[in-house]
């Protein structure tokens, strides 16, 4: 199965789960206000992307791990910012039945959003 993460706050994906499909794109935007794909990493991407776009976050947040292999929306893997780095985008909503597995995500001792390991979302 080949996985891409997703950061979500636990009342965005409760609220999804209610709904029947997940549209939160990142922090603050949804497709509904105007967002034109939710935004994914690879697991190695996540601890990056968490201490960059969530550090000023101090509830636990949660890790939607989707199979790709599963996803109704078109997924386009882009470096839009030209930085050379590439993430995962989903382009349009996420379907529940891709998502293989849901973990809380906190902060380690050090303050910091810590690494997630490989085996650890496959």
């Amino acid at each position: 199965m080949a996985t891409i993460v997703h950061i979500a706050f636990v009342e965005h994906w409760e609220a999804a789960v209610r709904a029947g499909c997940y549209r939160w794109s990142t922090r603050g935007k949804s497709l509904d206000d105007g967002a034109t794909f939710i935004h994914a990493s690879r697991p190695e991407q996540v601890a990056m992307v968490a201490n960059f776009a969530y550090d000023d976050v101090t509830e636990p947040l949660c890790l939607l791990v989707i199979d790709t292999t599963q996803l109704v929306s078109a997924l386009c893997d882009e470096d839009l910012d030209g930085t050379g780095l590439s993430f995962p985008h989903i382009y349009g909503p996420l379907n529940l039945d891709a998502v293989a597995d849901v973990r809380r995500y906190h902060r380690g001792a050090d303050g910091l959003w810590p690494e997630v390991a490989l085996e650890a979302v496959s």
